[in-house]
């Protein structure tokens, strides 16, 4: 089994579209103002914003975008204009994350967390990262 998309909701899908462009993902599915897809720079995986009328506050998402070289990738949207809530931390989950917004209050979170991501110390069954051949 695969994760195929996310799906995230918006009062604003145009602007949200907007958003994801300036972030580098690529729209593949145009269906405005109802519905739009993007592709994943780097992968297979695609994530998709459909309009919904009916957001209340605490009804907002997250969505985590695993980036190397985090940091650089970081500048380079605050450089477009890009506001973070907070930018390239560690964080006591082993993960390095920034933190921003999309235009309907969806949290997006990019990442950098390496091996932890899969084989973080504390994972329930045991298992550890894989050696490095060579």
């Amino acid at each position: 089994m695969r994760l195929n998309q996310v799906t995230l909701k918006a009062g604003d899908v145009g602007a949200c579209t907007e958003f994801y462009e300036r972030l580098g993902f690529h729209l593949i599915v145009d269906s405005r103002p109802r519905y739009v897809r993007f592709e994943c720079p780097e992968g297979e995986a695609t994530f998709s914003v459909e309009l919904s009328h009916d957001l209340s506050p605490g009804e907002r998402s997250e969505i985590y975008f695993e980036c190397d070289p985090l940091d650089e990738i970081c500048e380079r949207l605050m450089r477009r204009g890009l506001e973070f809530e907070h930018p390239p931390k560690d964080q006591p989950w082993l993960w390095r994350e920034a933190r921003l917004r999309d235009p309907a209050g969806n949290v997006v979170v990019l990442y950098s967390a390496g091996e932890n991501r899969r084989f973080p110390p504390w994972r329930v069954d045991g298992l550890t990262a894989p050696a490095a051949a060579g």
